[in-house]
C-alpha cells in the first residue's frame, strides 16, 4: 500500500460568535454568515474527518487508523494512545468575543465525561486592529473573589487581556480561563476533546431570547487561580522548523518558508502541516502535492521524508 499526504473535508460549525472570514481569508465553503469553526482533523464522535484525495478518498480517519494503525499514527503514538487519533485541529473565526471558558484536565475529564482533557495552543493567523485575547488572571486570585466578580458580572476585571497580531502564539494548559476576542482568526491545536466549561457569555441570547448554558459549578474545581504565562516567544528562522510549543500532548514548530527545504519525518508519529499563509508544494518520491493558506494535511507516519518549496508559513505538528 502506498501512503501519501491526506487531506480531509472541513467540518464546519455554526457559532453565535462566528463570521465569514473562514471563507474570505481561508477559502472555506462556509454554510452561513456565522460560521465560527472549521474542524480540519477530528475523530470526535459524530464529527470524524473524511478523506478527500487519492486512493483513500471517502474513508474516514477512524477507518484508516483501524486498517493501518502503525502506518497512519506511528508506533510511539500507538503505544501511548492506542488506535485513536489524539489531537483535534481547527481554524476559528471569532467575529465576536467567544465566551469566557476553561477546560478540565485529563483526570477530571475522564471521571466526568469519559474524555481526554483539553490542553491547547493558538496561532494567530489574522487579527483586526485592536483585537485581543483573554488569557488567565491579572494576578493570583481565589474561589471567593472569583465567585463574587462572577455574580456581579465583573469577571473580566480579574482577567488578563492581551492585544494580538499575526504570528502570536499562546499555550493554554488545562484550567486556564480564556476567551478569543472578536476580530481574530486562529489555528488551534488541542487534545481530542470537546469538553468546555463556559463561565460567562457576555449576557448574549439567541434568536429565541435564551442564553447559552453556563457551567459554574463544574468549573470551580477545574480552574487554575494562579497567573499563567501563556504567550510563547519563539525564533522565526527562514526555511527552518522553529520550536514553538512542545508539551506532553503535542509538539508544534513554525516553518517560515521562502524557497526550498528538506523535511524529515518524526519517527514513530504522524505529522500534520497547517498552512497559515501563502502557498507551498510537497515533493515525495517524485509526486507533487500543492497547498494554500487554510489547507491542513496529514502526513502518515509511514512517510519518511519530503522536500517543501514555496513561500508560506506552516505549522508543523507531531506527537
Amino acid at each position: 500500500m502506498k501512503f501519501y499526504p491526506l487531506q480531509f473535508e472541513p467540518i464546519l460549525k455554526d457559532r453565535i460568535w462566528g463570521g465569514t472570514k473562514l471563507q474570505s481569508v481561508l477559502n472555506k465553503e462556509i454554510t452561513s454568515e456565522t460560521t465560527g469553526e472549521s474542524w480540519e482533523l477530528s475523530t470526535v464522535p459524530n464529527d470524524v474527518s473524511v478523506v478527500t484525495n487519492g486512493d483513500f478518498k471517502g474513508k474516514n480517519l477512524n477507518e484508516l487508523i483501524h486498517l493501518f494503525p502503525a502506518e497512519i499514527l506511528g508506533e510511539s503514538v500507538l503505544e501511548r494512545f492506542g488506535a485513536q487519533f489524539p489531537l483535534l485541529f481547527k481554524f476559528i473565526d471569532a467575529k465576536e468575543d467567544l465566551s469566557i471558558q476553561l477546560h478540565p484536565n485529563d483526570e477530571l475529564a475522564q471521571k466526568r465525561h469519559n474524555s481526554f482533557g483539553k490542553t491547547e495552543m493558538w496561532y494567530v493567523m489574522q487579527a483586526d486592529k485592536g483585537s485581543r485575547l483573554v488569557v488567565g488572571f491579572k494576578k493570583d486570585s481565589n474561589k471567593e473573589e472569583y465567585l463574587e466578580k462572577l455574580a456581579s458580572k465583573e469577571i473580566i476585571s480579574l482577567l488578563d487581556e492581551t492585544e494580538v497580531k499575526t504570528g502570536d502564539v499562546f499555550f493554554l494548559e488545562t484550567g486556564t480561563i480564556h476567551a478569543i476576542g472578536g476580530g481574530v482568526v486562529i489555528a488551534e491545536i488541542q487534545q481530542t476533546s470537546d469538553v468546555t466549561y463556559r463561565i460567562y457569555d457576555w449576557d448574549r441570547v439567541d434568536a429565541n431570547g435564551n442564553g447559552r448554558e453556563l457551567h459554574t459549578e463544574l468549573a470551580l474545581d477545574a480552574i487554575n487561580f494562579k497567573t499563567t504565562k501563556a504567550k510563547v516567544n519563539y525564533e522565526n528562522k527562514l526555511n527552518q522548523s522553529n520550536k514553538t510549543v512542545h508539551c506532553n500532548y503535542f509538539k508544534t514548530n513554525v516553518i517560515p518558508l521562502d524557497g526550498k527545504m528538506n523535511w524529515e519525518s518524526h519517527k514513530g508519529s504522524f505529522t500534520v502541516l497547517m498552512c497559515t499563509e501563502g502557498n507551498f508544494t510537497l515533493e515525495i518520491e517524485n509526486d507533487m502535492y500543492a497547498y494554500k493558506m487554510g489547507d491542513t494535511v496529514l502526513l502518515p507516519a509511514a512517510l519518511e521524508n519530503a522536500s517543501i518549496s514555496g513561500k508560506a508559513n506552516i505549522l508543523e505538528v507531531w506527537v
